[in-house]
This record gives structure tokens, C-alpha cells and sequence, in this order.
């Protein structure tokens, strides 16, 4: 069954997708606050990071919350940022641009794991310019599982996509030391190494091309905002890499086709 042959079931999937993907987002958000302070995410309520208040299930609604709250905590009357709202809405048209591109199959299960650990490792990496190790591992785990489950595209093809992973992550590994050598400091994160491995997974050696063409013209252009502002630190790569990711992984396929198709390679 495909969610867009009946109308009203693509509705109904659409609002389900936007309301899951809201509380993915909180959820999240609340995973990559507590693992740049070293804390399990996995255990214990959510609290006000201000007073420590337990927050009710009032109080957790996506976004609803921080609007009847008017950004602030119900108990000391702190601040709440406004990074809360805008990650769950964030996400939520994430999910729903994940169910629309890739329907209720496995396809969009696996994806979808991969696209929260992608958010996931943004938010920490903005905030503490680190890369949690447990989203690749997630990713990758996630990328194995779901092969039995897949329409089978042939061993050419996953080992197509192996391929890739290694060469993106070897090669970039190897021009990091390079660099590291010729600059006499740190050119590349490992964790940003480790992640165009995984990327390679999931688009294989030409859309990942595009993805670290595209990441390096993002972060090229976040840097240049950052300094016009004023701000004077580093912009990480980990986002560029991801929103680079995210987007050839849900609209990639057309441009490679396309691309194929004019050099006559695909």
C-alpha cells in the first residue's frame, strides 16, 4: 500500500509524520543537550536547565508548550530558547518530507534513522563542535540491517556503495594528514572523516561527490555570515556535511540522473 493512493490517507500519514517527527525533534534536542554535558539521554525526566524543574507532559508538547509558556519556564520563569520550537518544526517537515520522498516502506525507515542522526550530530556539533561516534555507528547498523529487507539491487551496488565509504573516508583521511603536515595544525575533524565514510553508504561515490561539493559551498557561506556578524568561531563542518547529506539523500536521485545522463556515465 502507497500512502498517496487515497487522498485522505496521505493526509492523515502527513499529519501522523509532522506530529512524530515534532517529538523526534524535542527528543533529539534533549539527546544533544545532555551529550555535550556528558549525560545519559537515555535515563531521567526532563528538567529545566536553569532551576532543575521536572518538567510535566504540559510542559513537553512540541512547540504548543513554549508558546503557551511565552519561552519560559513554568517554575523560575527562565528563558527558554527559542532553539527548542524551532528544532521540533524543524523536523517535524523533515519527517514528512522523508515520508513523501520515500512512502511506508523500509527504504524510509532506514533513511529516516539516519536523517535523526544527522540532526542529532548538528545540533552537537554547533554547540560543542563534536561529533557523537554513536551516530555513525547508528547509521551504519541501520544501513546493514535494512539490506535484507530492500527490493535487491545486487552485490554490484552495495559494493558500489562500500566503495565509496572507504575511498571518501580514506581519501579525506589522507588529505587531512597531508594537511595537517603542510599547515601544522588540525585541517579536518575525525569525526567529519568519519561521517562522509558513512554518507558514502547511503549515496554511493557520486552523490556523495555532490554531498562534499555542496557541504563545502554550505560551510564556505555559513563562515562568511558568521564573520560578517562578528563572530570569531570556527564554523564546523559537521552541519554543512549533514544538510549536504540530507538533501541528496531526499532529492539527490533526480540531479545524479540528470548528471548521468549528460555526461552519459549513469
Amino acid at each position: 500500500m502507497s500512502i498517496y493512493d487515497y487522498r485522505l490517507v496521505l493526509i492523515f500519514c502527513i499529519a501522523v509524520a509532522a506530529c512524530f517527527g515534532a517529538i523526534m525533534g524535542s527528543f533529539l534536542n534533549c539527546a544533544a543537550f545532555r551529550i555535550v554535558r556528558g549525560e545519559s539521554f537515555l535515563k531521567g525526566r526532563s528538567r529545566c536547565p536553569s532551576c532543575g524543574h521536572t518538567l510535566t507532559a504540559l510542559e513537553l508538547i512540541p512547540v504548543f508548550s513554549w508558546l503557551i509558556q511565552r519561552g519560559r519556564c513554568k517554575a523560575c520563569g527562565a528563558k527558554v530558547s527559542v532553539r527548542y520550537p524551532l528544532t521540533e518544526l524543524g523536523f517535524a517537515a523533515l519527517t514528512v518530507l522523508c515520508l513523501l520522498r520515500f512512502d511506508l516502506t523500509v527504504l524510509c525507515l532506514r533513511n529516516y534513522v539516519f536523517l535523526c542522526c544527522l540532526f542529532l550530530l548538528t545540533l552537537t556539533d554547533l554547540e560543542d563542535m563534536t561529533i557523537p561516534d554513536g551516530c555513525h555507528i547508528v547509521s551504519v547498523l541501520a544501513w546493514a540491517i535494512a539490506l535484507p529487507f530492500l527490493p535487491f539491487p545486487g552485490w554490484s551496488e552495495v559494493l558500489r556503495s562500500v566503495i565509496a565509504a572507504v575511498v571518501f573516508g580514506g581519501g579525506l583521511l589522507a588529505i587531512s594528514l597531508i594537511m595537517d603536515k603542510v599547515l601544522g595544525r588540525d585541517s579536518m575533524g575525525g569525526g567529519d572523516i568519519k561521517l562522509f565514510a558513512v554518507v558514502g553508504l547511503y549515496l554511493g561515490i557520486i552523490g556523495t561527490l555532490f554531498a562534499l561539493l555542496a557541504a563545502c559551498v554550505i560551510g564556505l557561506l555559513f563562515s562568511v555570515v558568521t564573520r560578517a556578524k562578528g563572530g570569531d568561531r570556527a564554523f564546523p563542518f559537521g552541519p554543512a556535511i549533514a544538510v549536504a547529506a540530507a538533501a541528496m539523500l531526499l532529492y539527490g536521485a533526480p540531479l545524479i540522473q540528470w548528471y548521468g545522463g549528460l555526461l552519459s556515465i549513469v
